[in-house]
């Protein structure tokens, strides 16, 4: 059974950096995303890493936030810097059923287990 548990989230001011991680219960080499819902809005695609450790972000993202995931401990991670109040969001990893990440890695029906989230606010 696979299980994902994330942890690291909290409070923050803006401009602030948080590093949430994803504990994995077995060795995965499939596709690794985070997501985040934000109160009132959908589920969103964050950013993505395949098996190879290639990885995605969405565009408004990208230089921000950076996804990496540790084998070894199996773990996936993700740092988050210079924090906005708009970044206040559940965050979630997600698991996918092949090692590469489609280009629809945004759509959340191609990921089969979820962590139970961790929440993440930015106050100005």
């Amino acid at each position: 059974q696979v299980q994902l548990v994330e942890s690291g989230g909290g409070s923050v001011q803006a401009g602030g950096s948080l590093r949430l991680s994803c504990s994995i219960s077995v060795y995965t080499s499939r596709c690794m995303a985070w997501f985040r819902q934000a109160p009132g809005k959908e589920r969103e695609g964050v950013a993505v890493i395949d098996g190879d450790g290639r990885t995605t972000y969405v565009d408004s993202l990208q230089g921000r936030f950076t996804i990496s995931k540790d084998n070894a401990k199996n773990t996936l991670d993700l740092q988050m810097n210079s924090l906005k109040p708009e970044d206040t969001a559940i965050y979630y990893c997600a698991r996918g059923l092949t090692s590469s990440c489609p280009n629809t890695w945004r759509d959340e029906y191609m990921y089969a287990y979820w962590g139970q989230g961790t929440q993440v606010t930015v106050s100005s």
